[in-house]
Order: C-alpha cells, then sequence, then structure tokens
C-alpha cells in the first residue's frame, strides 16, 4: 500500500479535500493529511514541509502539495534535501517528471487548473514508474 502525503494552503484547501477523496478511493493509496484544516490565510511553507518531510522520513512515498499555482509549494518544496517536487499543469510534464526526474512531490495551482485535470494529473503521478536506466545518474546529480 502507497502512503501519501498531501498538503495545501488556504488556496488549495478546496482540492486538497477533494484529492483525498479521490486517492482514498484508490486500493493501492493511503492519504496522510498535512492541513491547511480551513480556508483561513496561511504560509504555504510550513505545509510543504509537513508533507516533505513525511516522504524524506519515509512515512509516506510520495506527496501532493496544492496552492494557487503550485509555484510557491514547489519552491518551498524543493529547498528539502531529497525532494522532487514538480509544478505541473498537463499529462506530459506529469508523465515525464515520474518516468525521468523521480519526482516524489506533484504541486498544482488550484487557480490554475479545473478540479477534474487536477484529477487525471494525480492519478498519472501515483501510476507512473520512474524509468530508472540513464535517469538514474541523473537523478543522482540532484543531491550533489
Amino acid at each position: 500500500m502507497m502512503k501519501i502525503a498531501i498538503g495545501a494552503d488556504h488556496a488549495g484547501f478546496a482540492y486538497k479535500e477533494m484529492l483525498k477523496q479521490y486517492v482514498s478511493e484508490f486500493d493501492f493509496c493511503e492519504v496522510c493529511d498535512c492541513g491547511t484544516d480551513s480556508t483561513d490565510s496561511c504560509d504555504y511553507p510550513v505545509f510543504a514541509k509537513k508533507v516533505c518531510d513525511k516522504v524524506t522520513s519515509g512515512d509516506c512515498s510520495m506527496g501532493i502539495l496544492v496552492c494557487g499555482t503550485g509555484i510557491g509549494m514547489s519552491i518551498a518544496a524543493n529547498k528539502q534535501k531529497g525532494i522532487r517536487a514538480a509544478v505541473a499543469s498537463d499529462e506530459y510534464s506529469v508523465k515525464f517528471t515520474r518516468l525521468h526526474n523521480d519526482a516524489n512531490v506533484l504541486c498544482l495551482g488550484a487557480r490554475v487548473i479545473a478540479e477534474e485535470k487536477a484529477r487525471i494529473l494525480t492519478e498519472l503521478f501515483l501510476t507512473t514508474e520512474f524509468e530508472g536506466g540513464k535517469h538514474l545518474r541523473r537523478v543522482a546529480m540532484f543531491e550533489e
């Protein structure tokens, strides 16, 4: 069973709640909600850190972060060693960030993509395997 950490700021709260429900319907996933718990204004780096800590500790396999654009969450997440976060709004980008970059955190923008697109991208992210091979060497360079 794959455990997925999900977090959001106030702008992404509704999408986080929707994605929690959606991901929990997959028979291969369990969801760990890392907050926020409302639409009250909050600081997205706090929730990026909570999700990324779950991923880097091994408590969760992957993470999903949602803010207004996904960009702030991506910047905050990528500050943490061992995190490969990608902000994406299309299927091609999501597919190849898993295949070639072994991204372990998906960042989505609630003000940029529709709910249905968020579901499609999330499922693609969770079901696409890293290719390995020549990409292993390149991914290892991220940590150098």
